[in-house]
């Protein structure tokens, strides 16, 4: 069975998974909080990895089995049935091998978290924040096809529409590791509306996506936070509201200052600012990691150099191109209206094949 190599992987696998199948139940275990999500997180990937290993052994098995009746049994419709079941098996393994390949690549830790999703108009002016603007919709659409929650935490308006910055909490099942491939700059190529002579002008939006950070992920001293509450407001500096409820709040270890006036109630900014200082904070440390993988892969530029610029949407040709991996795409109007599933896939494929290139497994 020496072709069958990663069969070698597979008792450690099992091993490990029965190891920590027990520690998830230790009382030891479940009150330290940190801990047992860590082995909650390891427990569901390890449960993912043994039913692809099972399934891929199962095949391996029918292999080895057919090859004794071929070798042993002079019935002929029993070696048919064997050769058949043979042929099944041998179809279906190069797939299977890789699935289990991917699953033996250590993912991102991140990956399965919540996210912040920040869109600040770049250069060209008023056309910048209108393009933010679309970005935004994009994204708004694209959540909510994929069923995740997007939640808008604060907002500063542009002049002629769209938005000088936005930012954003958006939740739901694996959103980071979908939405990471989105942080750098994209770049517009179109006529403006104040455009009178009808020359194309290119302009710019940065998105940053970053992984939320859990409780317990980042201990934040109430000694090292300065709080100060004012009223919100909207476009032209108008009052939203009377009350002081819009949050900022500084971090002074760090200089990280963050705001939140979508809400009426300043307990519920609070809570929300509080959140995402301590993303902010966590993403510090984060970063270091990011700017590691960055350098070895690609499709990665954007979270490890942010002022990469990575997609560009020329609205003459109706043409969306990823310079990270040469893609290009004539379907503009789709993908600005959410449809940038294909992207995030193709973009997914490729991390995988270096990730696998990486770990040479």
């Amino acid at each position: 069975m020496a072709e069958y190599a990663l069969l070698e992987k597979y008792e450690s696998i099992k091993h490990r998974f029965e190891e920590v199948q027990q520690q998830i139940t230790d009382p030891a275990v479940i009150a330290d909080m940190k801990r047992y999500v860590k082995l909650n997180q390891e427990y569901k990937s390890l449960e993912k990895l043994l039913t692809a290993f099972k399934e891929y052994k199962n095949l391996v098995d029918n292999i080895q089995s057919g090859k004794e009746i071929l070798a042993e049994e002079s019935d002929e419709e029993l070696r048919e049935m064997a050769r058949e079941e043979m042929e099944l098996a041998e179809e279906k393994i190069p797939g299977k091998e890789k699935e289990v390949k991917m699953l033996l690549v250590p993912a991102d830790p991140e990956d399965g978290k919540n996210a912040i999703l920040e869109i600040r108009a770049g250069t060209g002016g008023d056309e910048a924040s209108i393009f933010a603007g679309d970005l935004f919709r994009m994204y708004s659409k694209f959540c909510e096809k994929k069923g995740w929650r997007l939640e808008v935490t604060n907002v500063n308006e542009g002049t002629a529409g769209g938005y000088k910055e936005i930012v954003a909490n958006v939740t739901g099942d694996g959103v980071y590791g979908i939405l990471k491939y989105e942080s750098g700059v994209h770049r517009v190529q179109r006529v403006p509306q104040t455009e009178t002579q009808g020359r194309v002008h290119t302009s710019a939006a940065t998105v940053a996506v970053l992984p939320e950070a859990e409780e317990f992920d980042v201990e934040l001293k109430e000694s090292d936070i300065k709080k100060d509450t004012y009223c919100s407001s909207g476009p032209g500096g108008q009052s939203v509201n009377t009350t002081y409820s819009a949050i900022r709040l500084t971090h002074i270890p760090t200089g990280i200052v963050v705001t939140c006036q979508d809400e009426k109630s300043q307990l519920k900014n609070l809570a929300k600012a509080m959140n995402e200082l301590r993303t902010r904070i966590y993403n510090m440390e984060y970063q270091k990691y990011i700017d590691e993988i960055s350098s070895k892969r690609k499709t990665m530029v954007s979270t490890g150099d942010r002022s990469a610029k990575i997609r560009t949407y020329n609205w003459p040709q109706g043409r969306v191109t990823d310079h990270r991996i040469n893609l290009t795409m004539y379907n503009l109007q789709a993908i600005i209206n959410g449809e940038i599933d294909e992207i995030i896939e193709k973009l997914m494929i490729e991390e995988n094949a270096q990730k696998l290139k990486e770990a040479e497994i």
